[in-house]
């Protein structure tokens, strides 16, 4: 077992038990990501954790499908579902490097509180960027530390240097932004509620009409 796997598992009890932080910014995020949903969308979510967003957004799509490198996370999310009525949302132990998923299977990716803890982030969103159909949108949001005072900039490099925590990567918002548009995607939005905020992105694969124009 991985040292992220261990953390996320060890850790899945207490996680669920948290409070949403800032719920006003977080049920804002919800509401920008359902603008592009339909009835007939099929989503994918990286790192859902223990599948509070992923039960929200269901309800609102064809098929949701959300994975986790956690074990214990996913097992919590599961018993959230079997207490509702959802029957088109499904979940799989993995990561996005080791997805085996067709590419342009999916309308939507998200990745909500992920990329900065992702070890390899530009083939993540390469990745990504396959897995989605022509014209589908990718929607994170993300913590960037490069842009934060000092004090939580340093966050990044004493995380690392403990051996039980995942990695934690700190850039700025320009530079994931950069990293985006690297992969092959269109930014269409960018919304970040406050400072030491999460910035929350959507980006488009474009279509290769789009793209050769």
């Amino acid at each position: 077992m991985s040292t992220r796997v261990w953390f996320w598992d060890t850790i899945a009890r207490r996680y669920a038990r948290t409070p949403i932080a800032d719920q006003a910014s977080y049920e804002q995020k919800l509401a920008f990501t359902r603008a592009y949903f339909s009835p007939l969308s099929r989503v994918l979510e990286i790192g859902c954790g223990t599948g509070s967003t992923a039960i929200l957004h269901a309800p609102y799509v064809e098929h949701y499908h959300a994975i986790d490198c956690s074990g214990q996370m996913l097992e919590i999310a599961r018993q959230k579902v079997a207490e509702s009525a959802l029957a088109n949302l499904s979940f799989e132990q993995a990561t996005i490097e080791r997805l085996d998923s067709p590419k342009g299977e999916w309308d939507a990716v998200l990745a909500m509180s992920v990329l900065h803890l992702l070890d390899h982030r530009g083939a993540a969103l390469r990745k990504i960027h396959s897995l989605l159909k022509s014209g589908g949108v990718f929607i994170s949001s993300t913590i960037c530390l490069g842009d934060s005072p000092l004090k939580f900039r340093m966050l990044a490099p004493l995380f690392r240097m403990l051996p039980f925590m995942p990695r934690f990567t700190a850039f700025k918002r320009d530079e994931l932004i950069a990293d985006i548009e690297s992969a092959g995607f269109k930014v269409e939005k960018i919304w970040c509620p406050g400072p030491n905020k999460a910035v929350f992105i959507v980006a488009r694969r474009q279509s290769s009409r789009a793209a050769s124009a």
